[in-house]
């Protein structure tokens, strides 16, 4: 009967993350923008568009993840009033003045920044506006698909190439991973495991500079855990003035 299906995709994953955690050093380094940022009370602002946006979401308001964190989430460049409308969008410019409406992003701080393809124009824009306040950028996206497609942004340029440092997913062009017989369209996207593990992987080493360097990070807690909701009432209070959609 040969490999099951999961299985085949199981082990698609395994070689992937393997190739993802050989990157020690983007690791390292855009954890050191992340513990610098919150050792100088800045913020980390996080983005994406599509499905991309999931990684924005993972850092945010998110059991044993920082509390100093901003996500720039717009409906119309998400999934869930519009998904061919989403893809429409965010190949448009003009939107980072709609997204840092509520913020002023500065040199103190950190923009997270996933793009699979790299090429359209929101993440390209924000990635430029980012870098002109002086914030450090960190870019999550597929190098091999996005060399492989013009830009989308009149600049020309692709988002890894605004990233103070870029990691690579390992992904395949067009994401999806697996070829079936009789099917002429691949299945399986590894973008988001991998993207997914590759952020915690940055936020837990941030956590660990900090602490070496004696400083103690608001962390939330689980709102589920027996402790976890007074825990995470002391930092709502401190952090909802300050960050919109909590």
């Amino acid at each position: 009967m040969g490999t099951p299906a999961y299985q085949k995709y199981q082990q698609l994953l395994t070689e992937k993350l393997e190739k993802a955690f050989q990157q020690e050093q983007e690791i390292k380094d855009a954890a050191s923008y992340i513990s610098t940022a919150l050792k100088n009370q800045g913020w980390i602002y996080a983005c994406g568009t599509g499905h991309s946006h999931m990684l924005a979401e993972e850092v945010f308001y998110r059991a044993g993840g920082f509390a100093r964190v901003r996500p720039l989430l717009l409906p119309k460049l998400m999934l869930h009033e519009s998904a061919t409308g989403s893809t429409d969008e965010e190949r448009k410019e003009g939107y980072a003045p709609l997204l840092f409406q509520e913020y002023e992003i500065t040199e103190r701080d950190v923009l997270i920044i996933s793009s699979n393809s790299g090429r359209n124009s929101v993440p390209i824009e924000l990635a430029s506006h980012a870098q002109q306040k002086g914030a450090k950028v960190i870019v999550i996206t597929n190098l091999a698909h996005s060399q492989s497609v013009t830009s989308r942004h009149a600049s020309g340029l692709k988002l890894y190439q605004l990233g103070d440092v870029v990691l690579d997913n390992f992904g395949e062009i067009g994401d999806a991973a697996l070829q079936f017989e009789g099917l002429n369209t691949a299945v399986g996207p590894t973008s988001t495991v991998i993207g997914t593990a590759l952020l915690q992987a940055i936020l837990v080493e941030a956590t660990a500079q900090l602490l070496a360097q004696g400083i103690v990070p608001d962390i939330f807690a689980s709102s589920n855990s027996d402790q976890g909701g007074a825990h995470n009432d002391a930092l709502l209070e401190a952090y909802k003035p300050l960050v919109k959609m909590l």
